[in-house]
């Protein structure tokens, strides 16, 4: 999940650290990027991404059904 913080995050980041922990939990990773940096430094900011979802393997092919896997 991608997302793009302004100045009002700097004044709730224990909110934002339990929603992101509550989104890990649900099988999510959250990217975090400042408003301005997606603005003016697009090409870091996709970068950044782009490597995070290289990163990452792929689901297994065809998702398990519930109670299958691990």
């Amino acid at each position: 999940m991608v997302e793009l913080d302004g100045s009002q995050h700097g004044d709730q980041v224990a909110y934002d650290r339990g929603r992101e922990a509550w989104l890990a939990g649900q099988g999510f990773t959250v990217l975090r990027f400042w408003n301005h940096d997606v603005l003016n430094r697009t090409e870091s900011v996709l970068e950044r991404i782009r490597q995070f979802v290289e990163g990452v393997p792929s689901p297994p092919t065809p998702l398990p059904q519930a109670g299958e896997g691990s």
